[in-house]
Order: structure tokens, then sequence, then C-alpha cells
């Protein structure tokens, strides 16, 4: 059975890893269909609670609509649904929504609701249900992120009956479908709503195969079967409530840690496995690799380009050519993250990608630098002009950034210095890293960035997202204002011309990768081991985050 709910899963063997990573570091593509994961052993049974062992932050609050990061996508994807979801194939299609419509001036949105459908409260879903929550999301002291700016272009809604949504756009948004796909627009019952921000954080409500029993903070988010579940898409094969009983969602921080709880059988499946872990547990047959890489950007380390030294591209290009990226990823990543030179994801299908200008070049990136006046070197060797060295500050967040890619980073460090360039890492916790952000002390920042289709690249790169969402969070990192740039993704977002939309938005990703505001890295990495006996794996949401309503526990 193809799940209504599945990206094509990314199960993979040693010869399999390598095979990928070829096909994936030569172009961007939608997943081809698959059924579930490809490891199911006999017939489901129900019955059993699963546990997830998570390597991410625990997040302050199980609502997604406050802030808007990926640990609460992972958690809220097993009790909250969104409008829209992407299929096996990677096509968008409807969810909770039946349909929708486009007025002809892309002003006006419809949007059909399903009937019949209860949020676990007992709260009917419908018309009003929905603008409640975009309410919420829109809301200032709802300090959302990623779903304030995805919601961004709508002035207004009305509920014209219980199962119609006029949404009226201040500009035309030919990716607000795609935006209802993701986690951080789901849907919450509005009752539910009504409550205290606290009293929602501890226990959303959604319509979700499960629901939140229990919050133990520091310890585990016990989540129980919406015994009502209702399907909004009628599929072949599992219907009604989950198979498992309930998921443990636990926060264990220490990879080695989380991987020797599934080689011990105390946990089920681990998110965020490192590489050399992953290389291991290929050759063993009671471990299972799901490889799920996210929608949106790419991970990346962005450039400030509003201040010294990179608001000269010499400069920034000169950086590019110093670090030798492609032999850091071959010796620390083992054949699982294969090089990026896109802004964009790998499953973007309007990803453009441009190899020749990130190749490692010493002796270019020394023309660069001499060009751009730092033509002396101080005691330490590093590049000066005016007497000033040529240091960079890169804030990185340790809950962020995976080990691997820490060292990668350091490696980067070493090679730039053999140019002359000081990098200046600065391991942070989160809050400080944000409070670096906000502060603007950086010159270079890695920060990952989740958003279903090529939109995210307005997000990233247009000059009004250099105003902060409600969070705090503001997502033009390398500070780009360019007009010819805002124009073509204005327009890129907007047309109803298909062909258009592709040919704009590799126009934009054309500019700022020859302008120099990014140093592509690699998919964001989005990896899970679980154990063999855990059946039904491999069904994602739009961001790629697993759902568990198809998962069993066999003997």
């Amino acid at each position: 059975m193809i799940h209504a709910r599945t990206l094509a899963p990314r199960v993979l063997t040693t010869s399999a890893m390598l095979a990928a990573a070829l096909i994936l570091a030569g172009c961007s593509s939608t997943p081809a269909p698959g059924p579930g994961a490809g490891n199911d052993a006999g017939t489901p049974v129900s019955g059993g609670t699963l546990v997830y062992a998570s390597g991410d932050a625990e997040p302050s609050c199980l609502d997604p609509h406050v802030g808007g990061n990926y640990p609460q996508a992972l958690v809220s994807s097993q009790y909250l649904e969104t409008l829209y979801t992407k299929d096996a194939s990677g096509e968008l299609i409807p969810w909770l929504a039946s349909d929708s419509t486009v007025s002809e001036d892309g002003l006006t949105r419809t949007v059909k609701i399903r009937e019949g459908i209860k949020f676990t409260d007992g709260t009917a879903l419908d018309a009003t249900a929905v603008i409640a929550n975009f309410k919420h999301l829109l809301d200032p002291k709802t300090a959302s992120s990623t779903g304030y700016l995805a919601l961004g272009k709508i002035k207004d809604m009305k509920a014209v009956d219980a199962s119609t949504l006029e949404l009226t756009l201040s500009t035309p948004d030919n990716s607000l479908l795609e935006s209802f796909s993701m986690p951080w627009v789901a849907i919450e019952s509005p009752t539910a709503l009504k409550r205290s921000q606290a009293d929602n954080c501890a226990a959303p409500v959604g319509t979700g195969p499960f629901k939140v029993a229990s919050w133990k903070k520091q310890d585990a988010v016990n989540l129980v079967r919406n015994e009502n579940y209702v399907r909004p898409v009628a599929a072949a094969g599992h219907e009604g409530p989950a198979y498992l009983d309930g998921i443990t969602w636990r926060f264990i921080p220490e990879a080695a840690t989380r991987y020797a709880a599934l080689q011990a059988g105390e946990v089920n499946i681990i998110d965020n496995a490192q590489p050399d872990t992953i290389a291991a547990a290929a050759k063993n047959d009671a471990i299972k690799h799901l490889d799920a890489p996210r929608p949106g950007a790419s991970n990346r380390i962005e450039m400030n380009s509003s201040k010294a030294p990179f608001d000269d591209v010499r400069v920034r290009e000169a950086f590019v050519r110093a670090v030798n990226v492609n032999a850091g990823i071959d010796s620390l990543f083992f054949g699982t993250a294969p090089r990026s030179y896109s802004p964009l994801s790998s499953v973007e299908p309007l990803g453009y990608s441009d190899e020749s200008l990130f190749g490692y070049d010493p002796a270019k990136a020394g023309e660069l630098l001499d060009a751009a006046g730092y033509t002396q070197r101080d005691a330490e060797g590093y590049r000066t002009k005016d007497g000033k060295r040529l240091s960079l500050t890169f804030p990185v967040s340790t809950s962020q950034s995976v080990p691997a890619e820490q060292s990668l980073f350091e490696q980067l460090q070493a090679t730039a210095k053999e140019s002359g360039i000081e990098i200046k890492l600065n391991l942070l916790d989160l809050s400080s890293w944000y409070g670096a952000l906000f502060a603007h002390d950086y010159n270079l920042v890695s920060a990952p960035y989740t958003k279903v289709g090529p939109s995210v690249l307005s997000v990233l790169f247009h000059s009004d997202s250099t105003i902060p969402a409600p969070s705090g969070y503001f997502a033009n990192l390398s500070q780009v204002k360019n007009p010819e740039l805002d124009k073509l993704l204005d327009t890129a977002g907007s047309t109803k011309d298909e062909a258009q939309r592709k040919d704009l938005y590799a126009k934009a990703q054309k500019l700022v990768l020859e302008g120099y505001y990014l140093l592509p890295l690699y998919d964001q990495q989005n990896h899970f081991l679980y154990s063999a006996k855990t059946q039904g794996i491999g069904a994602t949401t739009a961001v790629a985050s697993p759902i568990f309503f198809d998962t069993w526990l066999s003997k």
C-alpha cells in the first residue's frame, strides 16, 4: 500500500548509500513512489508502545505554532494534521482540506474543509476552526516564526459556510498550499486554543492518530492512541486507529547513548544518527536506516554581506575558494551527506545548482584577497588590511549542529587559515546563538531552515526578511538587499504560469550563488535508525518528519 502521506522512504544498505549519494549529488528530484519502508514482515498487529529517542533539544512548547522549529515538527506530527500534505511521488494533495481554488487575479483563495472530522476534544473541524488557527499564528503574542511568515499574505478570512473558507490575500501567493502542508501551520482545536498558552504548549489538541497524555519535562512526552481517529483520505489497507497503543518520546542528547539504547532494545527508533554510526549500522541486520532529506533550503553557511569584510564580494568569493568543503565532507560523513551546490534541497524540483562556483582554489582566493586590499600578513600568518586582521566570527549552535558538522567547521577553519583567513568558531547554546544573530554579531552563520517549496528563497534572501518575525527570528542572515533579486522573488511567488515560476526561481538562485552570499554544504540531514522489529516505518509528512500511524511492533 502507498500511504497517502508518504514521501518515498530511503532505507539504505551500504551499497545503496553510495548510489543514492551519486544520484542526490547530480540533480534535484522528487521521490519516486514506493510502499511503506519496504521492510514489513507478516501481518500488522495492534498494541505496544513505540519508544522514540530524540537528540534534538527538548521543545519548550509542544505547539508548533509557538516558535516553529524542527523538534516541534517531529513530535507534533503524531497528534496534529495539516490542510495539505505530499503523497509518495512528492505531489501536493489535500488532507484536512478537500479542495482549493484561486481567483483569476490570485487575490482570493477558497479552501474546502473536509466534513466529519473531529479533534480529540470532540470539537468539529470546520472553516471557523481553521480561521481560529490562522489568527493564532498571525497573532504576535503567539510568537510564531515559520507559520507567521508562511501566512503573511493573508489579509482577511471568512467562513462562507461550515466547509468553505475564503481567504483574501494582499498579493498573489502561489506557495500558500505548500505552506498549508507544514506542521508549523497544522490545525488545532479552536476550543483548546482558548486556553492559556502554557496549557496549550503542554498538550496541544489535534485530529491526528495520537494525542498528548502527559509531558514530564527533561524526560519524555507520552502519547496515546486516538481511538476515534478518522483518516481524512481513504486508502486500501489500514483504516481506523493506529496500531500502536502509544509513543514514548524521549530526549537523549548524547549520540552514543541514543545508539546504545537502540542496540539494547530500550528504544525503537532514534533521530540525529551520526554518519559513522549510520555506516556501522549498515552492517547490522537488526537495525534499519531511514534517510529523509528535508525540503526547502540546503544546509549552508551564509555570509553577512551588510558589514566588512563580506560587504566586498571579492572577499566572499575568496572565503569560498579558501575552504576545502569536499575533503571535509568525504572524511567526516561516510557518504551520508552528498555535497550540494544549490540554495535548495535536493528534494526540491526547482533547485538550481552550479558546481563551478565552489571549487577549492587557494590560488584564486589569494588573488581575490590581494585585489580586495588584504596584501599583508601579521605575525600569525593572517592577512591584514590597513593593519586590521581578516577575521571572521562564526557562532555555532551546539543543539542544531551535529558533531560531524562541527568537525567540518573546524576543518574549514584550518584550510581558511592557510589562505590567511581567521575563523573564530564560537560554540553556543541555542539562546546565546539566537542572541548573536539578533545582534548581528556574526560574519558567518549556519542556520537550518525548512519550508516546503522554492518560496523558502524569499524567506532567506528577500530584503523584507530582514524584519524579524514575532518570535524574534529573522531569516535573511546573509543580509542581501538587492532590488533585482526582490523583483525576481516577488514575481516568482505570484505568477500562475508554472514555466515562468521555474525560470524566475532559477534566475534568483543563480544571482544568489554568483553573488557568493552563501556556501552550500549538503541537504539538511534527517537520518533515523530503527530496530528491524519496528515495522511500517517510512511514512513522513511534507517536511520529512516521520509519522507512525502505520507502524507496528513485531515479536
